[in-house]
């Protein structure tokens, strides 16, 4: 019998990368990385996001208008890229936090119905 994973990560569901990056965001400039490790630090480390979704995805928010970027120095003295938020990301994030409630109010429904009486 195979062992039991107690670090089990969870797969994020299609969708909610970019709402966690934008959120994520809020919080001032952060490079590829830093945005990365501090999904995972939020989640208590359940959420991993890969540089194969990561990167892709910044490219395609950025192209969108959502956040920017601009070069510097990261903690190790290496040249990175640092993303923000701009005022279309912070508009994006309040419509995905609405659609995310709605999503989570729905699945709430369907797994907890209300008895009938």
């Amino acid at each position: 019998m195979p062992a039991k994973n107690q670090n089990k990560k969870a797969e994020l569901l299609q969708g909610t990368l970019d709402m966690l990056i934008l959120k994520t965001l809020t919080v001032g400039k952060l490079h590829g990385y830093a945005i990365a490790r501090q999904i995972q630090q939020a989640s208590g480390e359940a959420l991993v996001v890969e540089e194969g979704s990561l990167y892709p995805a910044l490219h395609r928010m950025q192209r969108r208008g959502w956040i920017e970027h601009e070069w510097g120095l990261s903690e190790s003295n290496r040249r990175a890229k640092y993303y923000q938020l701009t005022s279309a990301g912070r508009k994006q994030l309040t419509a995905e936090k609405k659609r995310w409630n709605r999503f989570v109010e729905a699945i709430t429904v369907v797994m907890n119905p209300v008895p009938e009486a």
